[in-house]
């Protein structure tokens, strides 16, 4: 069996008058990210991590921020289709292991429903899609409330 592992990372500034978006889930919260799409920080490192692995490039190539197509874009439909093109390459997603670095909100009463979503979009179980929620103790921009980032890996095998 031939399997590719692939690392995605994003971040974007959190900013007044935007909605929170992560894991295809609104948040409720006082700031959301800022971003061409809907900025789902968590979407674009998964999608970025499947990319990698599949030597497809990045989220940038694939999707720039310079396409007025994609402006407010949902992150989850750009997800699909890099699945699509992984699987268009004879691969299919094994599992993904992600993080979201955020001192605030709480992300804890989201996380079954971000990982639903990735599920879903993605083409595996529940139980293949991990997410998990850190701060980084007020160091860094995230932990200074600046903003939000994500890292994810994620393996890719074979189609069967």
């Amino acid at each position: 069996m031939k399997m590719r592992i692939g690392h995605g990372y994003d971040a974007h500034r959190l900013v007044s008058d935007r909605r929170l978006v992560l894991g295809g889930v609104e948040i409720p919260f006082k700031k959301g990210l800022l971003g061409h799409s809907d900025a789902d920080v968590l979407i674009h490192a998964i999608a970025d991590a499947i990319l990698g692995a599949a030597a497809l490039g990045d989220i940038g190539c694939s999707f720039p921020d310079t396409d007025p197509k994609l402006l407010n874009a949902d992150s989850v439909e750009i997800l699909k289709k890099v699945v699509k093109a992984a699987e268009e390459r004879g691969l299919r997603v094994g599992n993904i292991d992600a993080t979201v670095v955020a001192q605030a909100p709480r992300l804890s009463p989201y996380i079954g429903k971000m990982r639903a979503n990735i599920a879903a979009a993605c083409n595996v179980e529940v139980s293949d899609v991990n997410v998990k929620a850190t701060t980084e103790e007020h160091l860094g921009f995230t932990g200074a409330g600046d903003g939000i980032a994500a890292h994810a890996v994620c393996l890719l095998v074979n189609r069967e």
